[in-house]
């Protein structure tokens, strides 16, 4: 049986880190759970040691691709399983929805597609399904992607061009009543969509990164 270990990159995720892990601690499959706490200033990473899972803490943040490297490079896990540390309706099946096709062999890397959770985030996820951060992925997968440390919130698109560039088979699984808190609703109106936009910057900036390399 393949080594499974769950990375939670999570900043300043008190409010919902906790009934992440309390999801995730219900699967015997997962070998190991790191959360990565990503520069946090509330209680995000006392929060987790209080659930007995392996706490990377950065002083600073680097952004998802950094904090994702971080974790990758403190565990052995052959599969490794993304969740978001502000998952709202996750569920013991929506994980085993993950990990099951790359577990059998069916695909080596599947994507989470929030549905029936909240208009807003159902549909962003089905209009842009890569840029979901919730997957299941064969180890090999992260480590043939360069750099992935300075992707910052580039990391999904990261991944969703290796896999196509080298016919990786994928496959999108359904996560039903599942949503997450929108940085509007955690940051307020302002600070929030300047949070969106800083994450659509760091995305087009790894898009055309990638493009000046073709």
């Amino acid at each position: 049986m393949e080594i499974i270990t769950t990375i939670i990159p999570a900043y300043n995720e008190e409010k919902t880190i906790g009934n992440v892990l309390s999801v995730v601690k219900e699967i015997d499959l997962i070998d190991r759970i790191i959360v990565v706490s990503d520069g946090s200033k509330d209680m995000t990473a006392q929060i987790a040691r209080d659930f007995g899972v392996d706490v990377i803490e950065l002083k600073d943040n680097v952004g998802k691709g950094g904090a994702i490297k971080n974790g990758i490079d403190r565990t052995n896990g052959e599969i490794i399983l993304f969740l978001d540390a502000d998952l709202v309706g996750l569920k013991p099946n929506h994980i085993l929805d993950l990990l099951m096709p790359v577990i059998s062999g069916e695909c080596d890397m599947s994507i989470g597609i929030f549905n029936n959770g909240r208009f807003a985030t159902d549909l962003a996820q089905k209009l842009t399904p890569y840029l979901s951060g919730q997957r299941a992925i064969k180890r090999y997968i992260i480590e043939g992607i360069s750099n992935i440390d300075v992707t910052r919130y580039g990391i999904e698109v990261a991944l969703t061009r290796y896999v196509s560039k080298n016919n990786i088979k994928t496959k999108e699984v359904y996560l039903d009543n599942v949503t997450h808190v929108m940085k509007e609703e955690k940051l307020g109106v302002v600070k929030g969509f300047t949070a969106r936009l800083k994450m659509y910057r760091d995305i087009a900036k790894y898009i055309s990164l990638v493009n000046l390399k073709k």
